[in-house]
């Protein structure tokens, strides 16, 4: 008699980094246990696969809810095309318990997956609970977290929250291991800032000037690593070699864990993603939420980094060249403060988040009954 198959899952999120980091950790934990895992996502992921060999992935067509009366009506149009393509797609793998990430490529699917009474999780990495997911929140099943405080939902659906912390790459979880060491006399000091996958317009702007001020001896120590958009890059090049400052410029950095691992300190937005992966690694950060994020997210989840002591925010508004200056000035000199921190943002990491939230998905499944497809019409 040959085996039963193994459980099947489906993991619906957008394209965005901050969706799919988390889904691919959690894919990669279920493939481990030997699940069939298939992905609901847009074209921004057609890489995925590639990075997690033995993952099927669907595009899913959604819309957006937002603009004037015509763009809503067509995104309107979009999801409930997407809800009804997302319907058959489930009939016929019958999945075990379906994931939503967030973002609104993943609604048809779970709205299609709470019609079919599969089992429902979705996991918010933010401190604050997306639109996407509160659109899912009172249809779901278990609702994982990555902060253990989180704003956003109804009292009624707190009952159904479990925190799992947000997964992250092996390759960051690694660079966690390696501890963290405080700059030394007459050592180089790394200072890493990162912007996203573009590098953020602000930190071109503000940080050259910033270090130019710093006082001559730490200028000549420093070693900076800094993404920057293409059309900014030379610019801030010259900008530092004028200051006589070592510096790699880069639009992107293939190699982040292997550049946190040797930051003393780091300079960053504050998206769900890096928040999870400074506090894997365990690297103090001055943290710039981005204004524009939706429902102002970022200063949400900068505000709980920062309230534990594994960093410091600064609103974009009121970072000025003399501001990051004295703020720079005073961290790089107090190695001790950077250690505290350094230990508060590890304090912050799960790194078992991967397990615990697969753990909550195997918790999730049904009895099986044996049946090729329960959903089958």
């Amino acid at each position: 008699m040959s085996a039963a198959p193994g459980p099947t899952f489906v993991l619906a999120a957008g394209g965005t980094g901050g969706h799919l980091f988390p889904a691919e950790a959690l894919a990669r934990e279920l493939v481990r246990q030997g699940g069939a895992v298939h992905l609901a996502t847009d074209r921004r992921a057609d890489a995925f696969a590639e990075k997690v060999p033995g993952v099927a992935v669907c595009q899913v067509r959604a819309g957006r809810f937002g603009g004037g009366p015509l763009r809503i009506a067509y995104g309107v149009a979009e999801m409930a095309v997407g809800i009804v393509q997302a319907r058959r797609w489930l009939r016929r793998l019958a999945p075990d318990v379906v994931i939503g990430f967030g973002g609104y490529v993943s609604v048809p699917t779970m709205l299609a997956a709470a019609q079919l009474g599969l089992p429902t999780i979705i996991h918010e990495q933010n401190a604050v609970l997306g639109r996407a997911n509160r659109l899912l929140a009172s249809r779901v099943g278990r609702i994982a977290t990555g902060f253990a405080e989180i704003a956003g939902l109804r009292p009624a659906d707190r009952v159904r929250i479990v925190h799992t912390g947000n997964p992250v790459r092996p390759t960051i979880l690694a660079v966690g291991q390696t501890g963290y060491l405080p700059p030394e006399p007459g050592r180089p000091i790394e200072l890493l800032i990162l912007g996203g996958s573009q590098g953020a317009r602000i930190f071109s702007d503000i940080v050259p000037s910033a270090l130019a001020a710093l006082p001559a001896e730490l200028r000549g120590a420093l070693r900076v690593s800094q993404q920057a958009r293409p059309e900014d890059r030379d610019r801030v090049t010259a900008e530092l070699q004028a200051s006589g400052i070592a510096a790699e410029i880069e639009t992107f950095f293939n190699d982040v864990p292997a550049r946190l691992a040797r930051a003393h300190l780091v300079i960053c937005r504050s998206g769900a993603s890096t928040i999870a992966e400074l506090a894997a690694t365990g690297r103090p950060a001055l943290l710039v939420p981005y204004p524009y994020a939706t429902d102002d997210h970022q200063a949400a989840n900068a505000r709980a980094f920062a309230d534990s002591g594994a960093g410091w925010a600064i609103a974009q508004s009121s970072l000025t060249p003399p501001l990051l200056s004295q703020r720079l000035a005073e961290l790089l000199g107090d190695a001790a403060r950077l250690s505290h921190a350094a230990a508060q943002a590890r304090h912050l990491g799960r790194d078992d988040a991967a397990e615990r939230l697969a753990a909550l998905v195997f918790a999730l499944m049904p009895q099986r009954d044996g049946a090729k497809n329960r959903y089958a019409a």
